[in-house]
Formats: C-alpha cells, sequence, structure tokens
C-alpha cells in the first residue's frame, strides 16, 4: 500500500479527480439495488407501467453516468501511473548502464534480468484497474451504511463477512511473501543458466555439455515446481475461499432477510434489495484480496529493485581539460578484489610522458586486463592515484576522459544494433567518410565489401555472430572512431591471424606518428621485444619495471 500512498501523494490535483470519480460512480452505484426495491414495490403493488417507466429510465441513466465515470477514473489513473512505472523501468536501465562495473560485476547474469523484470512487476501491481479496485474500497462503508439505513440485522452479517474476507485477504498477503521471495531467486538461476545454453551455444555442443546442463535444469524445474505449486495452491486456496464466504453470505442474507419477512420486519423488495448492497460491500474487498499474488510480487520487487539501486554509480560530473596531451602517472597503485586474499599488485608508481610506447606483459591473470580497465576509468584503484597530465583521474568526468582514450578490450563486445550504431555512439561526430576510414585503417574494408548489409549489418548477442576475428577487427575500427591521445590496447593481437597481427603494428605506428601515448597490454613476444619500457606484472606483489637496451632486459627493481 505504501506505493499506491506514494504514487497518491506525488499529484494530490490527480489524486482529488480520481477520488471525485471514484466517489460519483459508487454513488451512482446504489441506483441498481434502490431500483430493484422500488419496482417491487411500487410497481408490483400497483401495476402502474408508467412508473415502471420512469424507474427503468432513472436506472439506466444512472448506470451510463457510472460507466462513464469508471471509465475516466480509469484513465486518470493509467496517466497517474505512467511517470512512475517509467521512472522505475527508467531507473533499472540507468543502473544497469551506469553502476559501477565492479559492483555490478558482483551480479549473477540471471539475477540482473530479473531486477529489469522487477519494474514490470511493480507496473502490474500498480496497473490502473488495480488502482481503481483499492478506491473502492473505502466505499464498502457506503454500501454498508445504506445496508444499515434498510435492516441493521443484515447490516451486521454483511459487515461480519467483510470482516472475513479482509482477514482472509492479509493472511493470504504474508503467506505469499516467502514463496514470492523465493520464486524470484529459482527465476534468476533459471535465466542464468538460460544465458549459459544462449551466449555460445557451440561450446554447449563441443564441449558435450547438454546432459551436465540439463541434470541442472531439471533440478532447478523441480524446484521451481515446487514454489508454483505452493503459490498456485495459496492463491487458489485464497481465491476459493473468499468465494465460499460470497456465497455464505447471500445465503445468510436471504435466510435471515427470510425470517425478518416472515416475521414483518422487512418486506422483500427491501430483501433483494439489501442483498444486492451486501454484494455491492463485499465485492470490493474481494478484489482486494485477489490481489494478494501481484501484491506480494510487487514488494519482492521493490526489495529487488532497492538493492539494485543502492550499487555505487559512476560520477556523472567532474572536471574536462583543455587539450589532453597524452601524459599519464601512478602513484602508488594497488588494486585487489574484495573476493581475493592478496592484491593484483601493489605500489605501483610510473609516469609516461606524451608520447611514449609502453609494454605491460604478464601471464594470464596477473592483471593486464585489470590495468587497462583502470586506465579507461572502469575500475578504481584500492588505493593510489591515476593523474593524466597531472589532474586526479576521480576529478574528471568520466565521459570526456573515455573520449580521450582509444581503447581495445580483450574481450570486445557489442550492444544489439547495426555495425554504423555501435562506432557512431562512441563518436556521434564520424561522419561518412570518417566511418570508411577507420573501418579500412582496422583491415575490414574488403569485409563489409562483399557483405550485403554492409554498415547496416545487425550485431547481436555482444556480437558473436561475427568470427573472432572480425570482431576483434571490429573492436579497433570502434577504438579507432576516438581521436584519443591514449591508447590502450588489451592483448591486440588475440584471436588475430598473421595478417590482423600487421594490421594492428600499423595501426600503431600511425598512432605513435601522431604522437599518442601507446600503453599495449600483451604477452605477446612481438609486441615486447619491440619495446624500449616493460612493466612485468609477474613480480608480485609489486611490479617490475623493465628497460630493455639492444634486445637485453635489465631489472631496474620495483616501481
Amino acid at each position: 500500500m505504501g506505493e499506491l500512498f506514494k504514487r497518491l501523494k506525488a499529484y494530490p490535483l490527480v489524486t482529488a479527480e480520481l477520488l471525485g470519480a471514484s466517489l460519483f460512480a459508487n454513488i451512482l452505484a446504489l441506483a441498481s439495488p434502490l431500483f430493484v426495491i422500488q419496482v417491487l414495490n411500487r410497481y408490483v403493488s400497483h401495476g402502474v407501467d408508467a412508473t415502471l417507466f420512469t424507474l427503468t429510465a432513472g436506472v439506466l441513466i444512472a448506470i451510463s453516468f457510472e460507466v462513464a465515470f469508471r471509465q475516466i477514473r480509469l484513465s486518470i489513473a493509467t496517466a497517474l501511473s505512467q511517470p512512475f512505472d517509467r521512472a522505475y523501468a527508467t531507473g533499472v536501465f540507468e543502473v544497469l548502464t551506469g553502476a559501477r562495473a565492479d559492483a555490478l560485476s558482483q551480479i549473477p547474469p540471471g539475477q540482473k534480468r530479473e531486477a529489469a523484470a522487477a519494474a514490470d512487476a511493480i507496473q502490474q501491481a500498480y496497473a490502473a484497474p488495480n488502482i481503481a479496485a483499492y478506491l473502492d474500497l473505502p466505499f464498502a462503508v457506503v454500501f454498508l451504511s445504506a445496508l444499515l439505513l434498510l435492516s441493521p440485522p443484515l447490516a451486521m452479517i454483511a459487515t461480519a463477512f467483510v470482516g472475513v474476507v479482509i482477514a482472509l485477504g492479509w493472511g493470504s498477503l504474508i503467506a505469499m511473501k516467502k514463496p514470492s521471495d523465493e520464486m524470484v531467486e529459482r527465476l534468476g538461476e533459471r535465466q542464468g543458466l538460460l544465458d549459459s545454453a544462449l551466449s555460445d551455444p557451440d561450446s554447449v555442443r563441443a564441449f558435450t555439455a547438454q546432459g551436465y546442463l540439463h541434470k541442472r535444469w531439471a533440478v532447478l524445474m523441480d524446484g521451481l515446481d515446487r514454489v508454483r505449486t505452493k503459490v498456485s495452491a495459496r492463491q487458489g486456496g485464497s481465491q476459493n475461499l473468499t468465494q465460499g464466504v460470497q456465497a455464505l453470505l447471500s445465503t445468510s442474507m436471504i435466510a435471515a432477510g427470510g425470517m425478518l419477512v416472515v416475521s414483518g420486519n422487512l418486506d422483500v423488495g427491501l430483501l433483494i434489495g439489501a442483498n444486492i448492497l451486501a454484494a455491492r460491500a463485499i465485492g470490493p474487498v474481494i478484489r482486494i484480496t485477489q490481489l494478494a499474488g501481484p501484491s506480494a510480487k510487487a514488494k519482492t520487487a521493490q526489495k529487488t529493485l532497492g538493492n539494485l539501486m543502492r550499487l555505487p554509480r559512476e560520477q556523472r560530473r567532474g572536471s574536462a581539460l583543455a587539450g589532453y596531451k597524452g601524459g599519464i602517472e601512478f602513484k602508488d597503485i594497488g588494486f585487489a578484489y574484495p573476493s581475493q586474499p592478496t592484491p593484483l599488485f601493489e605500489s605501483l608508481n610510473l609516469k609516461l610522458e606524451p608520447n611514449a610506447l609502453f609494454v605491460v606483459s604478464g601471464a594470464n591473470g596477473t592483471g593486464k586486463t585489470t590495468l587497462a580497465r583502470m586506465l579507461a576509468g572502469l575500475l578504481a584503484p584500492s588505493r593510489g592515484q591515476i593523474l593524466i597530465d597531472g589532474v586526479d583521474l576521480t576529478q574528471i568526468a568520466p565521459e570526456w576522459w573515455r573520449r580521450q582514450i582509444i581503447y581495445l578490450p580483450q574481450e570486445p563486445s557489442f550492444f544489439t544494433g547495426t555495425v554504423r550504431d555501435n562506432i557512431l555512439a562512441y563518436n556521434p561526430d564520424l561522419d561518412e567518410k570518417g566511418l570508411n576510414t577507420v573501418i579500412r585503417d582496422a583491415g575490414l574494408e574488403n569485409y563489409f565489401s562483399t557483405t550485403r548489409e554492409g554498415f547496416e549489418m545487425k550485431l547481436v548477442a555482444g556480437g558473436r555472430n561475427l568470427p573472432v576475428g572480425i570482431r576483434r577487427r571490429l573492436a579497433l575500427a570502434r577504438a579507432l572512431a576516438s581521436d584519443g591521445r591514449l591508447v590502450i590496447l588489451d592483448e591486440p593481437t588475440e584471436g588475430m591471424d598473421s595478417e590482423g597481427t600487421q594490421q594492428i603494428g600499423r595501426v600503431m605506428n600511425v598512432l605513435s606518428k601522431k604522437g599518442c601515448t601507446i600503453i599495449a597490454l600483451s604477452h605477446d613476444p612481438n609486441i615486447i621485444k619491440g619495446a624500449l619500457h616493460i612493466l612485468d606484472l609477474n613480480a608480485k606483489p609489486v611490479p617490475r619495471l623493465l628497460k630493455v637496451q639492444a634486445g637485453d632486459a635489465q631489472n631496474k627493481g620495483a616501481v
């Protein structure tokens, strides 16, 4: 209910309109039982057709206005909910695209997908018809009050049954909480397993993982089926009980009312009208109890969203240098992943002047990619400073900084869209000539000249529809779309054939002649042997700076 009140409080005037429409709709709903009473007591007794005509015309007008007010209320409720639904969906997307990479990487992909779907669960729970049901609930008192004027004993019976339904609804809401939480968890696990099967189908088949995945799927589905059965049983049981209570209410009203008619304390018209009023009173309460399932899911979804929203965000504000020259410096840098007992490296001190050519070497897992991501501002060091032209990187606007670098990640990935979309997203100012230039510089001119789609080729699943070598070259083309002064190449020749490796060398030479600072993170011997300075990450915990002269590497000690 907190979410409902938040929505109503946000727009007082709209809420007033909703309440006004609800008031008129529910007051007009009294016309039907009054019509029944009048027809049975006046027309049936006296047989005047004009009376029947007048009563019928009146009730038809009342019903028409009631329907109109209810429709108006739905339109207003839809308009009221749209900003909140949009805000939840947008908020999730902003977190997924703007949270710090190190924090976001701690959440399994399946849970991220479930978090993204949480906004839909909240939207469904507080859709316009459900808001209307909540607004009808207070008017159950109106119908009970009208019933009280007709017959206090029957009003007491109806009130008792309304109380029973409220108790059942509250119990159902409490009972649904734990299964709903468990279902979200199970669905997250299922989505993670689906991602495993869909993201790399060749690996599943080539390494005969079907049997293993099928077993995991069977165990997961058994658990999910148990939770679904539990949820379905509780929802169905609640609905059956409320329907039974509704039937018992009608039976009790007729039985008690019949006794009152026989005793002369009530007439038949009032009995029928009272039964209709009792049904009107209990109807909104039953609709609210039927929302116990969606409400429980919405509460779980809000909890999931709350956890997601608490993820630390990348800073959006910061400074922008008048002109970045390409200088970079590490001052006492250390980094450790939260789950690792020892740091990847520490006490790293290094200063590169503009136009430097520098190689970072090391075996797999020594921290080359981590260092590359730190340079790109995707990870923050555990301690120390990264300075660009003497300014702390934490003071720099991330978006501005990333447009100053030419970044080729080790595992390139692309968003779903065309080749053109992916490259222009990095540099929206790139014209057709510039696009053709970066494609040519990456060695992809012949490839795209032979494809029917050209630059309109769709990239899906992170670009996995392309061969590895083509995907890496396309990542190089995207990187070259930037006119940055710092070049970060993370394992640039990995997955490349000899021609692709030569293309990387040509690109590095061109960028060096342009005055760019180049940092190549690689264990490729061909790249290492061409370097004058090498940072060796194999040395733990303090990396070593190697100065290469005449083909001999000399250890300069810890840096």
